[in-house]
C-alpha cells in the first residue's frame, strides 16, 4: 500500500506547512492495512503555488512502488502518476498541521484519511480507512519520521 499525502485550503503559507520535508515510515510504530503493501517515504515539497507529493514502498507482491501526485491543496483531485493502489488524490489543508486526503482509482473512493504533523515537528501520523484492491474494507495507522 502506499499512503500518504494530504493538503489544503489553498495554497496559503507553505513556510508554515509543517508537512513539507521527508518523511520515514516508522514500521514499528505503524498498523498498515493487510494485504495493501506498506509505504516506506514520503516527501512533501513546494513547486511554486502547487504542492508535490513523492511516494515510495512496496507492494504486497513485493514489488516497489512509487508515486508522484502535483496538485493543491483546494480540495479537488489531481492525477497521481506511477503505480501505488490510486490514481488520483484530493487534498484540504484543515490547518499548518493537518491535512484532509481523498485517494480515488478511477472514480471510485479507494481510501479517506488525515495526516498530522505533531507540534514538535518530529512525527507525522497518517489515519486512513477505505476498500483495499480485493474489495476489503480497511483501517490503518502509518506512524513517519522526519527524515
Amino acid at each position: 500500500m502506499a499512503v500518504a499525502l494530504s493538503f489544503g485550503a489553498g495554497t496559503a503559507c507553505f513556510a508554515a506547512n509543517a508537512h513539507i520535508g521527508t518523511w520515514k515510515a516508522n514500521t514499528a510504530k505503524s498498523k498498515f492495512a493487510p494485504g495493501m503493501g506498506q509505504t516506506s517515504t514520503v516527501k512533501y515539497a513546494e513547486k511554486k503555488e502547487w504542492l508535490e507529493l513523492t511516494v515510495d514502498g512496496v507492494g504486497e507482491d513485493g514489488k516497489k512502488t512509487h508515486g508522484v501526485w502535483t496538485g493543491k491543496a483546494d480540495g479537488k483531485a489531481y492525477k497521481v502518476t506511477g503505480n501505488l493502489a490510486w490514481d488520483m488524490m484530493a487534498y484540504k489543508m484543515v490547518d499548518e498541521w493537518t491535512y484532509d486526503i481523498k485517494a480515488m482509482k478511477g472514480a471510485k473512493m479507494s481510501w479517506s484519511g488525515k495526516s498530522t504533523v505533531a507540534k514538535d515537528g518530529k512525527t507525522r501520523m497518517l489515519h486512513m480507512s477505505g476498500t483495499g484492491p480485493d474489495g476489503k474494507k480497511f483501517n490503518a495507522t502509518i506512524v513517519y519520521d522526519k527524515a
